[in-house]
């Protein structure tokens, strides 16, 4: 790892012991956050964030990352009760999917453990170390948040379990949810809190859920009530889980949602109160200016890189939310759809820190968010934004509404590039390429998207511009809410032509999914096909997981489109999961023979022919050639 310098005194870290409370004179914190990551002050991680938020809150705050669940709990006890509550978050990725791969294969590294080590967190984090906190502590509010909590808020299909789980409330016995970004919900929360309002009277906050008894349904004034199916029903018939997700991802997708969603789980009723607006440019701006050291803790020093602090530490955060909606991304379940971006200040202001910050050599490795290039857009007319219900801006096609223009982005690039100590500034989160590639009669507007593209190749792409078609066939791209394959292809000859001219040697990265809901066997070669074409040969394939709280999840799950009811192929088993992701690594020698016999089999021949061509197929194939 960078090492953590010494020069930066103990005390700028929130505690994580009891020796270092008892440096400050705290006989107790107020809040005690309980993660399943190490604790990096840096804020790229959930963890640090809401940590330095209570602590400008007024609070004395504690961490206590990853705590062994196999002992005798001695680190669930070290920190005592805190006066509050506890914070539960299983990290920055939900502990399955940081465990396990798409074929339920156990991971060999944690990227947000010191050395990349693995079994420093318990399978569904939150649930274990919930529990482990209302047994040694019965009386202190347990508070769970992060993505682990957003994405299992309702009852939800679990890919690892292949069921449908409830309410992560009613397996972990906590007594708040609170979903999505959490600044506002916990801000509000402590507040009433220390104007004495008893924790289990704190039911009617936005963005967060509880469980309460079927005749102690907290009553609001400001939402009006909707019943869900309830899990029991939703267990015998998954067309109506389907329903319930399209309910919920509607009204999540509005500017300002009325709705509060009941559902029955057993004998006890899941409040789901409506999410909060996105923040405000000052909100964003004063968490990002919030005093992270941006190093991992003391603790780990010797012990190994933490490969997830290492990707991130010279990247600054530009904007969250993201309005593409793609069906099988959880980001907007978590981030939301609306775009909530800093002021060029405050990214200003966090270049300058990072500029003098030891280990700073001159290169800023991104400048982004969950979509890199969607900083500061919004629709021209907000009124229309706020009645909308669209679950994505740009499909099945861009909104006439949205301001698609990057002159701020492209202003913020070059104000960072010419900072003294800025060397190079690279780009490289995910970019939305149909926000500057759409067709437009507005020469301005098309000008404008031209001098993007043309100055992110040219000096913003560390050799290797990232980008995601997905997939080649319309009715899976249909599905996912993602634009046409020849959109792609005119992004690769632009590409090509502005490297050409520039004298660059860059290459595009395409990001794929194999065995997404809706694809099959010709699919996936047909793409196989298409990337030849283009002399693409995909380094990274993602085989196809179902992550909770997601459109293709949903369609896995029931078999159905749950936006319009319409069935749609899925492939379930292994085998066939396996051959679809295989497809896209057709030009590697050990796939060519099996490969070979599947398409066969499927009367791919064209697919075939393209992808073996002179008939050298399989062995198989040449051992029938010379029997005859």
């Amino acid at each position: 790892m960078g090492s953590i310098p010494r020069d930066i005194p103990m005390e700028r870290w929130l505690p994580t012991s009891r020796r270092e409370m008892d440096q400050r004179g705290w006989d107790q914190a107020d809040v005690i956050i309980v993660s399943g990551d190490a604790y990096v002050d840096h804020p790229a991680f959930g963890t640090a964030i809401v940590g330095r938020l209570l602590e400008d809150l007024g609070l004395r705050v504690t961490i206590l990352p990853q705590p062994n669940w196999q002992d005798d709990l001695r680190d669930f006890r070290k920190l005592g009760a805190p006066r509050l509550f506890f914070a539960v978050s299983a990290g920055c990725m939900d502990s399955m999917v940081n465990h396990y791969t798409a074929n339920r294969r156990r991971r060999s590294e944690d990227a947000y453990t010191p050395g990349g080590q693995t079994g420093r967190r318990p399978d569904r984090a939150l649930t274990v170390y919930s529990r482990i906190l209302k047994r040694l502590y019965p009386k202190t509010p347990v508070v769970i948040g992060g993505i682990e909590a957003s994405l299992r808020r309702i009852s939800h299909y679990d890919f690892w379990d292949d069921a449908l789980r409830p309410t992560i409330l009613a397996d972990s016995g906590a007594d708040l949810l609170v979903y999505g970004m959490g600044e506002r919900p916990l801000t509000r929360l402590v507040r009433l809190l220390d104007r004495g309002v008893p924790f289990q009277r704190i039911d009617t906050l936005p963005q967060t859920a509880l469980l309460r008894p079927a005749r102690k349904i907290p009553g609001c004034k400001n939402w009006h009530d909707e019943a869900l199916h309830a899990h029991d029903d939703c267990l015998a018939d998954p067309a109506l889980q389907a329903a319930n997700f399209a309910r919920v991802e509607q009204e999540s997708n509005l500017w300002l949602s009325k709705v509060r969603f009941l559902q029955r789980v057993g004998d006890q009723v899941l409040v789901l109160n409506p999410p909060d607006t996105p923040l405000t440019t000052a909100e964003l701006d004063r968490v990002y200016a919030l005093p992270f050291t941006r190093y991992p803790h003391p603790r780990y020093r010797g012990k190994g890189d933490i490969p997830a602090f290492e990707m991130v530490r010279h990247s600054v955060t530009l904007h969250r939310g993201c309005f593409g909606g793609c069906a099988f991304c959880t980001i907007s379940a978590h981030q939301g759809k609306f775009i909530a971006s800093r002021s060029e200040d405050s990214i200003l202001a966090e270049v300058r820190t990072l500029i003098d910050t030891p280990g700073f050599k001159g290169t800023i490795t991104d400048l982004g968010g969950p979509s890199a290039n969607m900083y500061r857009m919004q629709g021209h007319d907000l009124d229309i934004c706020r009645s909308c219900r669209r679950a994505s801006c740009l499909h099945p096609s861009i909104c006439a509404n949205l301001d698609t223009r990057h002159g701020h982005l492209l202003n913020l690039y070059r104000k960072i590039a010419a900072l003294p100590g800025v060397r190079h500034v690279q780009v490289n989160s995910g970019l939305r390429y149909d926000l500057f590639l759409h067709d437009t009669d507005d020469e301005t507007l098309a000008r404008d998207h031209r001098d993007y593209f043309e100055q992110l190749v040219r000096h913003h792409v560390s050799g290797r511009l990232k980008v995601a078609p997905e997939h080649s066939a319309p009715a899976v791209l249909r599905l996912m809410r993602k634009p046409s394959f020849e959109l792609f292809e005119r992004l690769c000859e632009e590409f090509e032509r502005i490297c050409r001219q520039s004298g660059l040697k860059q290459q595009i990265v395409p990001y794929l999914i194999s065995a997404h809901p809706g694809s099959d066997l010709e699919a996936m070669a047909d793409l196989a096909v298409r990337l030849g074409h283009l002399r693409l040969r995909p380094e990274q394939v993602q085989l196809f997981t179902p992550t909770p709280m997601t459109l293709a999840s949903e369609i896995f799950h029931a078999g159905i489109n749950p936006e319009t009811g319409e069935p749609v192929k899925v492939a379930r088993s292994e085998d066939d999961r396996r051959m679809q992701h295989r497809l896209l690594f057709w030009h590697l020698p050990e796939n060519r023979a099996r490969l070979s016999e599947a398409l066969q089999r499927a009367g791919l021949t064209r697919q075939l022919r393209l992808l073996y061509p002179a008939g050298r197929h399989s062995g198989a194939a040449r051992k029938r050639r010379s029997s005859r």
